[in-house]
């Protein structure tokens, strides 16, 4: 690839901006980013959300002049090499990379959406922008009453940042225990308990059916959310309403253009999509059949393209991906990571640590001579010794040794 070489990059999130920072002055990149913030790291959000951290904290470094913020791409012609803005330009690509990452799951709640609507009623919030979480910010205060919808990852993450601003914190989880993707029986009944001793109400086992409004004077048409309805039947009050739900891949634009997508759009081991001009990486991605959305995942992909833009070819072969979360605060820390398979299957072996007085808990599971996963709470001192024997496919020659305090030394 030369300097003349014209590389159009859709997304100007995590992917998006390591790719570009990583191409530097070998092409002519265009990185178009379709929000009007300083591109921002979305791990932090939720820091930012319970007012740890003020929202520049959480701001990536500076891209340079190859970002234009707030244009968004909204048609992709292949047979010419075009990609159409909103704002009327059309560039021309010689490579383009689609890191557009995933939008939130918006489940299908009676009550959500009246017909003909586009707007979530007042109250209502989804979690995944910067926007999300300054709209949430300005609206929870001490006392509010809020439900957050998803017990995994980001809806964790929600509750514990409302209940550090004083709020009246519900959360309803349909799975029969939180983080059930990531953590094993015993972890996330920690985890329960350290909310729940928070002051957060948590429901399990739990279908949220739909919600009820109210309309928001003094605008006519418009609605303000009152509460949730439980499939069972019971109301839970509600001022703030949060959508944790997940996140799907935003494959739209790919779609339309006619490349291969599944759950994201499809790529194979150079990251090429079925137009070779085109590359996908990050949350919209779909390696070899699976779709991460994670940020270890992302810069990955985004070295492994760079170095076979720049002329070292590079086989992505897939990313071995480590959960970590803080639930920040002096009052009440806790850490925790999780990696692999924290459940374990018939013939597994397990090797479980635990300490009631420092409120820590490790356990890894072993198939055959390998470590397949594992869950670490409140010490986090050997979770690189475990994920580097994880990640090498090693055979864990002292377990033990991995799993205390020195494990990493």
């Amino acid at each position: 690839m030369t300097s003349e070489q014209r590389v159009v990059v859709i997304g100007g999130g995590l992917a998006g901006l390591r790719l570009a920072a990583r191409l530097g002055g070998s092409a002519e990149v265009t990185v178009l980013g379709e929000e009007s913030h300083v591109p921002y790291n979305r791990v932090l959000l939720a820091e930012v959300l319970a007012g740890r951290y003020a929202p520049e904290v959480a701001a990536l470094p500076a891209p340079g002049p190859a970002l234009r913020r707030g244009v968004r791409a909204v048609r992709i012609d292949r047979a010419d090499g075009l990609v159409h803005c909103d704002d009327g330009a059309a560039l021309a690509y010689d490579t383009l990379v689609l890191a557009t990452g995933s939008n939130p799951v918006l489940p299908p709640l009676r009550g959500l959406f009246d017909p003909g609507e586009r707007d979530l009623p007042e109250g209502v919030h989804a979690f995944r922008t910067m926007d999300d979480c300054l709209a949430l910010s300005a609206a929870v205060r001490p006392g509010v009453r809020a439900v957050v919808i998803g017990g995994g990852l980001l809806g964790v993450s929600a509750a514990r940042a409302l209940a550090a601003r004083g709020a009246q914190v519900v959360m309803a989880q349909q799975a029969e225990r939180l983080m059930e993707r990531q953590l094993d029986a015993e972890a996330s009944a920690l985890l329960h308990a350290h909310l729940t001793g928070l002051g957060v109400e948590i429901h399990t086992e739990c279908r949220v059916r739909g919600l009820t409004t109210t309309p928001a004077a003094p605008l006519p048409g418009l609605r303000r959310v009152t509460g949730v309805e439980l499939a069972d039947g019971y109301r839970l009050d509600a001022d703030l309403v949060v959508l944790a739900c997940g996140v799907r891949p935003r494959i739209g634009l790919a779609q339309a253009a006619g490349l291969d997508v599944r759950t994201g759009i499809v790529v194979d081991g150079r990251l090429r999509t079925s137009d070779p001009r085109i590359h996908a990486i990050g949350d919209c991605a779909e390696h070899a059949g699976r779709v991460y959305g994670l940020a270890g995942p992302a810069l990955e992909q985004a070295d492994a393209l760079a170095a076979t833009l720049t002329g070292s070819p590079t086989e992505y072969t897939g990313t071995r991906a480590l959960t970590r979360l803080t639930l920040g605060g002096a009052d009440a820390h806790f850490d925790l990571a999780a990696f692999g398979e924290p459940n374990p299957r018939p013939g597994d072996d397990v090797v479980r640590l635990a300490d009631a007085t420092r409120r820590t808990y490790r356990t890894v599971v072993v198939r055959g001579d390998r470590l397949v996963g594992g869950v670490l709470l409140g010490e986090l001192s050997t979770v690189g010794a475990l994920a580097r024997t994880w990640e090498g496919d090693e055979s864990p020659h002292d377990l033990f040794h991995l799993l205390t305090d020195d494990g990493g030394h």
